[in-house]
């Protein structure tokens, strides 16, 4: 199978970039919905060394130094993409991103409009997030740290998508952290210019005046229904808000203080880098006032029927990680398209 489907990855396309910017502040009404995270320089520089030696002699150039990017017009490898997957597990377990790469996934699809037929300019999981343009929209804000952790990888595998890497490394972050195992498609072609890049203004903003509307209006634009929302804020148990980059939370308290990875930030839960059901159980008991509860957060228990799944996932953690997996692989594949047409599981 994977042979055949490597086969198919034969065409490629050249794509430029221009230089990743460095850190920067969003304003008060940018996103932090889908959380913020940051790694230090010590782990970019250990995943740059580690990835050196193996880069093969026809590598994708680097993001973030201003040269062209060769990026692929056609389904990834097969057999690249489970080395990739191998390569982020290490990385993982060396620099505790989950968070960010979780991150980084979701904002590469969570541009999707239903509304729009034509690919790419419909948004979603394309690859986009790769180039400045998009980068800098303001509910991106230090994915940047993504983009240099994701790069070496994407240089020693360059038969892989960045489509492909950036949800390949958000399913593995949540599988990782202990979370359910998500039932993953792959073959999704990249965009080829920053021209392709969607509008500013298509990811959630988190302190909104009608915080339950203002999930609807979002995420019924992609496709989600409200089971699919309240499961995918269920992530939240994963991460950091940090207030210099989305204007909202502490700047650290005393689960954040000592990192792992960069300190500070508010987190969700006591546990942030753990995966299960202990957000909707904080946001419900809302007693701990060292952790985060953004207005879109609370709405999962004002709303009555957000209210009917936040309880169900409060109670019943195997309930969540059901429902989580199914909207995540979803939310994966919003707007991409595929070749083959069908997509591919690398478990197969």
């Amino acid at each position: 199978m994977a042979e055949r489907l490597a086969a198919a990855a034969t065409l490629r396309a050249a794509a430029s970039s221009g230089p990743l910017p460095a850190g920067r502040r969003a304003g008060p009404s940018s996103s932090a919905f889908f959380r913020s995270s940051s790694s230090s320089s010590p782990a970019l520089r250990l995943v740059s060394l580690r990835a050196a030696s193996s880069r093969p002699s026809q590598k994708a150039k680097s993001v973030g130094r201003g040269r062209s990017v060769r990026c692929m017009a056609a389904a990834s490898d097969a057999a690249q993409l489970k080395a990739a997957r191998e390569d982020i597990r290490e990385l993982l377990n060396t620099t505790h991103c989950h968070p960010i790469l979780v991150r980084l996934g979701w904002h590469d699809s969570g541009t999707y409009d239903k509304n729009i037929n034509d690919w790419p300019e419909r948004g979603g999981a394309n690859g986009s997030l790769r180039f400045d343009v998009e980068l800098k929209h303001g509910a991106n804000a230090g994915l940047v740290n993504a983009l240099k952790l994701m790069q070496p990888i994407k240089d020693k595998y360059p038969s892989i998508t960045y489509a492909d890497l950036f949800q390949l490394a958000s399913a593995t972050a949540i599988e990782e952290a202990g979370g359910p195992k998500i039932p993953m498609k792959y073959g999704r072609v990249d965009v080829t210019g920053p021209e392709q890049c969607p509008p500013e203004g298509k990811l959630p903003d988190a302190g909104p005046s009608a915080p339950a509307d203002h999930l609807r209006l979002v995420f019924y634009r992609m496709g989600l229904d409200d089971k699919e929302i309240v499961a995918l804020s269920g992530a939240h148990t994963l991460g950091r808000s940090r207030p210099e980059r989305s204007g909202w939370g502490k700047p650290e308290t005393k689960y954040t203080k000592n990192g792992p990875g960069a300190p500070g930030g508010q987190s969700w839960t006591a546990e942030w880098l753990k995966f299960d059901n202990s957000y909707f159980k904080e946001i419900k008991e809302k007693g701990d006032q060292d952790l985060l509860v953004l207005p879109t957060d609370a709405a999962l228990f004002e709303d009555p029927t957000f209210k009917v799944y936040a309880e169900k996932y409060a109670a019943d953690e195997e309930a969540f990680f059901k429902d989580y997996a199914e909207a995540h692989a979803k939310l994966s594949s919003l707007g991409a398209k595929f070749d083959p047409a069908e997509g591919f599981s690398l478990d197969d």
